[in-house]
């Protein structure tokens, strides 16, 4: 197996020696017969085939259905690793929240001059609709999944925070349902903390954020756009998951100052409505008139206390990647303490010397989109040609307040099964957290991306990545 030099192996030490986090892992692959795990390779692809395990691709391939390619090499880490990330997502959690609240309520931070008025008012993730209201249980944030990198062995990064709809989760539970179904042997040998219970924990969670006028067993319902969304099928299989409805915005309607979803015994109130659809589109009364998704008048349902919307709206401004810049000030203004889990070094290019510095060094670094995701919109440099660079100088220059831009990391790497054996590559973590006023739940382990092209930094499912599962051991 080749090793780069810059890049730190979570499986291998330079000298070849097996971490220890890995060495159960290890000692039970020397055991294997590769054609037989090739096999089981195949059994999974089909695995994922018959359980509906696909996305829908935006773009140029528009309306095509893909499997996430999944690799059987787990992601591992320690008992002592997890504890430490723990904390920093507890602390960055904690940080986000209040950061919501104070925008939509008294502004602290702006009249504190920690972070520029224009970010919060000319942001079109800023929800106005939002300013002055007390939301069920204070929780802006009810899931959020932290994207983290790995540039050495104590070092992790947030690479971004989604607060906004994290998606991914149901490939964290089928990559594990997956694995243990291929080799039970394995689990037996390895002590891994589960991740099977996050549906009922969800659950359990959303319920604890139910408003005052609910009942004793809150009514939780899944509000999906649709079939043709390309987490679809996430929606179906969390709502199945968590005993929950599934339902779209036109089985809702407002009935007695409920929001209340079409049953066979009628419309029932419903406590808890954990939206998949964009704020934009949650209520066309309050937002996009020709919305045909979302719920006439749940804004007003909203304001009375009637219902909870996980996660609130106006969450989103917590994922743009110009207030993620400045994340190490809005921690240390709401919890007195330093950031934990350090950002990745980031340039504002609406600064003019932050833009210079950019455009002198583009070649090297890595330009995102503010509201970009999904990797779409992006530069990195090392890997585009001259003439794509300067293309997008000239976007830069036109727009300087749409991005940001980072260096390029040396993401940790981790092996995957390739046709010559265990072959190494980048990949990044996204564990997944539930947010309530009972306190913050952190699922041990998440979602692994893999950049399944060789020297390739780019995760995302869109643009070829695949997953793995991730493992976290038991003290």
């Amino acid at each position: 197996m080749n090793h780069s030099p810059l890049c730190f192996d979570e499986m291998f030490a330079e000298d070849g020696s097996v971490r220890p986090a890995y060495a159960g892992y290890r000692e039970w692959l020397h055991g294997q017969d590769a054609a037989s795990l090739r096999r089981k390779g195949i059994e999974a692809e089909s695995f994922f085939r018959r359980t509906g395990i696909t996305f829908n691709v935006y773009g140029d391939d528009a309306g095509e259905e893909r499997l996430i390619p999944f690799d059987m090499v787990p992601r591992i880490i320690s008992a002592h690793e997890w504890r430490k990330l723990v904390k920093g997502i507890e602390q960055r959690v904690t940080a986000l929240n209040a950061f919501l609240h104070d925008i939509y309520h008294r502004q602290e931070i702006v009249r504190a001059g920690r972070v520029p008025q224009r970010l919060i008012a000319d942001n079109a993730a800023f929800l106005p609709q939002m300013l002055g209201m007390a939301v069920p249980g204070g929780v802006y944030t009810h899931i959020v999944g932290i994207d983290l990198v790995r540039t050495g062995p104590d070092e992790f990064m947030v690479l971004e925070d989604n607060a906004r709809t994290p998606s991914g989760v149901s490939y964290m539970l089928e990559n594990r349902e997956t694995m243990m179904a291929m080799f039970p042997e394995l689990f037996t040998k390895v002590k891994v903390r589960p991740v099977s219970d996050y549906p009922r924990r969800l659950a359990k969670s959303l319920a604890a954020c139910a408003p005052a006028c609910a009942g004793e067993r809150p009514t939780v319902a899944v509000l999906t756009p649709g079939i043709y969304n390309s987490a679809y099928f996430e929606h179906a299989f969390l709502a199945d998951q968590m005993g929950a409805e599934l339902v779209e915005g036109s089985d809702l309607r407002v009935v007695d100052g409920r929001v209340a979803m079409r049953t066979t015994q009628g419309y029932q109130p419903i406590d808890v409505l954990y939206r998949r659809v964009d704020d934009d589109y949650l209520d066309p009364l309050s937002f996009n008139p020709a919305s045909k998704l979302g719920v006439p008048g749940i804004m007003d349902i909203y304001r009375a206390g009637g219902i909870t919307i996980a996660n609130a709206p106006g969450t989103g401004i917590a994922d743009d990647k110009a207030i993620y810049s400045f994340m190490p000030e809005i921690i240390e203004f709401y919890t007195g303490e330093k950031p934990i889990l350090a950002n990745v070094p980031t340039w504002r290019c609406s600064e003019k010397d932050s833009l210079a510095h950019v455009l002198e060094h583009l070649a090297e670094m890595v330009v995102k989109e503010v509201h970009g995701s999904g990797g779409y919109g992006m530069l990195i440099g090392p890997t585009s040609s001259k003439k794509d660079v300067e293309a997008f100088a000239q976007k830069l220059r036109a727009k300087p307040d749409n991005y940001i831009a980072q260096p390029t990391l040396a993401l940790s790497t981790v092996p995957i099964f390739a046709k010559s054996g265990l072959a190494p590559r980048h990949v990044d973590l996204r564990p997944f957290v539930l947010v309530s006023p009972k306190g913050i739940d952190i699922t041990p382990g998440g979602l692994t991306r893999v950049a399944l092209k060789q020297g390739s930094l780019v995760v995302n499912s869109s643009q070829g990545g695949g997953t793995k599962d991730s493992w976290v051991l038991e003290d």
